[in-house]
């Protein structure tokens, strides 16, 4: 079956259609949804089967962790098992934005979320639509980017329909993406701070905010 494709205006968002795409969250299925980096594949982050579809349409591996979204600084306890003061402060510096922030996990987050690792990635997306869907849903919501593995990730709802039609049932059309670009990762859960992917917010924009020196990532 084709997905439905609905055009939001962020500036006045249609609540009701904002409120089916919560509904077919609730329910399990997967609703693609505009951030400002790109274009998410979203599904309950507390629901098993609902993830396990994501990689499943995406043919994305299980070694892959995924990114839960959330819609306010105070949902991070729901998300992350004791939340320390520096999370606390760079997403006051940060959220909404590009900034992703892996913690130890809340019990309540299976291991499918966060492929069986004991932390999770969590941010706080800085477009409106992304936000009002999490906040009508009131569930965090585990999404990568909404194309097919390997494929360029989704900027616009027309790359994610190329790619993902016939396999979601909604697409949520927000527009261009602002940024384009995924966001930066950094783990917080042990010195020295690591930044593990590298986006739109800069190691020294970071080192700025913390005061600490930091490290980016790099496989041998």
């Amino acid at each position: 079956m084709a997905a439905l494709v609905w055009p939001i205006d962020a500036d006045a968002p249609d609540l009701s259609r904002l409120q089916e795409a919560a509904k077919l969250l609730h329910r399990g299925k997967l609703v693609v949804f505009p951030t400002e980096t790109v274009y998410g594949l979203g599904a309950h982050a507390f629901d098993r089967q609902a993830v396990q579809r994501i990689f499943t349409v995406k043919g994305r591996p299980a070694s892959n962790p995924l990114i839960v979204h959330i819609a306010s600084p105070a949902q991070l306890d729901q998300v992350a098992s004791g939340c320390p003061p520096l999370a606390r402060r760079l997403a006051e510096q940060f959220w909404p934005g590009p900034l992703t922030i892996i913690l130890k996990k809340n019990l309540i987050v299976p291991e499918i979320t966060t492929a069986g690792l004991d932390s999770v990635a969590i941010r706080m997306p800085n477009n409106d639509i992304a936000l009002d869907i999490i906040k009508e849903s009131g569930i965090p919501i585990a999404a990568p980017s909404a194309n097919l593995s390997g494929k360029p990730s989704a900027t616009n709802a027309q790359d994610a329909f190329l790619d993902l039609n016939g396999k979601v049932p909604l697409i949520i059309d927000g527009g261009q993406c602002k940024i384009g670009l995924e966001s930066t990762v950094i783990n917080i859960i042990s010195e020295p701070y690591t930044i593990l992917r590298e986006g739109y917010i800069t190691k020294e924009d970071i080192e700025e905010a913390i005061k600490k020196k930091i490290e980016i990532y790099k496989e041998n």
